[in-house]
This record gives structure tokens, C-alpha cells and sequence, in this order.
């Protein structure tokens, strides 16, 4: 027959072994994440240069006061109207296909340059030569997709209008 179990002994390790092993188990994550630390280091030794962070560190230190100032700027009856805007505008790009808006703003670029190209020249154009212009193929399409803008936002201005009235 077997004896019941009357004691038990527990060992607990004292501070120095606990202290042991905290730091074999912490060169061991070093030795295995050496190229990330390393990494991290070069991207620290960067803001320090920069002296990034001597003006984190101040903004830490003076983190309340930086707060109030933070809160009434926030309060400004004009930072609401900036802050909806905002999340307008990011709620406008997202419901934009990507090729849609390279192609509106390549669209946009190239006509700006034609724009200072013009503005550079001051050259005056005859009624003639400007309707000459007004035929080409590219101010022709130019003018169809302006047309296709313009009715787009008739019929937004139209429902805005009607559900306004109901």
C-alpha cells in the first residue's frame, strides 16, 4: 500500500536566479531578432541626429500643457467645419475607383500645363482660330466629359433639392 502524500516542498527560486534567467531569456530574444534590433538602433541613431527625439522627449515633458493647447484649438468653431470636411473628403476619395481619379488627374495636369504654356506665350486668338480649337478631338472630349460632370452634379443638386422639400 502506498503512503499518502503528508508534505509538499516547494521550491521558489530566489531574486538573483530569477534575475538569471529574465536575462538569458532576454540575450536569447536578442540573438534571434539581432537584424530587426539592429535596425531599430539605425532608425534611433537617425532621430537622434535629426534631434527627433529631443523635441518627442520635450513634447512628453510637457505633454499637459501641450494637451490644453491641443484641446482648445480643437474647440475653435472653425476646427469642427476642417474636421467633417476632412472626413468628407477621405469618404469621397474611398467611393472613387483608383483608375478614375490617375486618369482625372493626369487629365488635370496635362491641362495645367498647357495652361502656363499659354499664359507664358500671351498669345491672343481670333474668334476663328479659337472655334477652329473648339473642334479639335481633345477639346471636344474635354468639353463631353465636362458636360457628363456638370449633369452628374445637376442630379445630385436635383435629389438634395427634392428630399430637402419631403
Amino acid at each position: 500500500m502506498a503512503r499518502a502524500i503528508r508534505q509538499i516542498s516547494k521550491t521558489v527560486p530566489n531574486v538573483q536566479e530569477e534575475q538569471d534567467q529574465a536575462i538569458a531569456s532576454i540575450m536569447r530574444e536578442v540573438a534571434e531578432n539581432q537584424e530587426a534590433i539592429m535596425k531599430t538602433l539605425g532608425i534611433l541613431k537617425g532621430l537622434h541626429e535629426m534631434k527627433a527625439l529631443e523635441a518627442v522627449h520635450a513634447l512628453l515633458e510637457q505633454r499637459t500643457e501641450v494637451g490644453a493647447i491641443a484641446i482648445q484649438q480643437i474647440n475653435q468653431p472653425g476646427m469642427h467645419n476642417i474636421i467633417k470636411n476632412a472626413m468628407g473628403a477621405v469618404g469621397f476619395l474611398g467611393a472613387l475607383q483608383p483608375g478614375q481619379l490617375n486618369t482625372l488627374l493626369d487629365a488635370v495636369g496635362s491641362g495645367l500645363k498647357r495652361l502656363s504654356n499659354t499664359g507664358e506665350n500671351g498669345e491672343k486668338q481670333s474668334i476663328w482660330a479659337l472655334s477652329r480649337r473648339l473642334r479639335s478631338p481633345e477639346s471636344r472630349a474635354a468639353m463631353t466629359s465636362m458636360l457628363g460632370l456638370l449633369e452628374g452634379m445637376g442630379e445630385v443638386f436635383l435629389q438634395n433639392k427634392e428630399q430637402k422639400k419631403g
